[in-house]
């Protein structure tokens, strides 16, 4: 897979979300403001980066996030909606780089940049399940038998 040759460079898409009150630091620490946390700063713009690549990619392949580069520069309270834009600035056989920024309407919110990797998902699919059986899960997340 050849993902300079398949993506033009410049390419770009964006994703949006409403912060709710799941995606506020309040929800996951107790005294801290309803404000939207980084975790799901991050999780949109590898969304967002993703959405540059997918429509390049043959059936049977995806990418995953491999390296994450961000600054979380301003806070979102609950209600307001974030945007984050990811453009394509370089690529290699098996890994993209992209821009990243993130706005929530009234200010730029985090920047940085991200790094995604292709992968075969039928490979990727027989890789993780080895690794959970060798530790003992039979299902997802479940840590034992079914």
């Amino acid at each position: 897979m050849d993902l300079a040759a398949l993506v033009p460079a410049g390419a770009s898409a964006s994703r949006s979300l409403v912060v709710t009150p799941e995606l506020t630091v309040a929800h996951w620490a107790e005294g801290m403001p309803p404000v939207l946390g980084t975790p799901f700063l991050v999780y949109l713009l590898e969304v967002a980066a993703a959405d540059v690549l997918k429509p390049y990619l043959p059936e049977g392949w995806a990418t995953v996030g491999a390296q994450v580069n961000v600054a979380h520069l301003a806070a979102t309270p609950l209600g307001m909606t974030v945007t984050a834009t990811a453009r394509l600035v370089s690529a290699t056989e098996r890994t993209a780089t992209f821009e990243v920024v993130v706005h929530d309407g009234t200010e730029r919110v985090g920047e940085g940049t991200h790094v995604r990797g292709v992968v075969d998902l039928a490979r990727f699919e027989k890789r993780w399940k080895a690794k959970a059986a060798a530790a003992g899960q039979t299902r997802p997340g479940t840590g034992g038998a079914a």
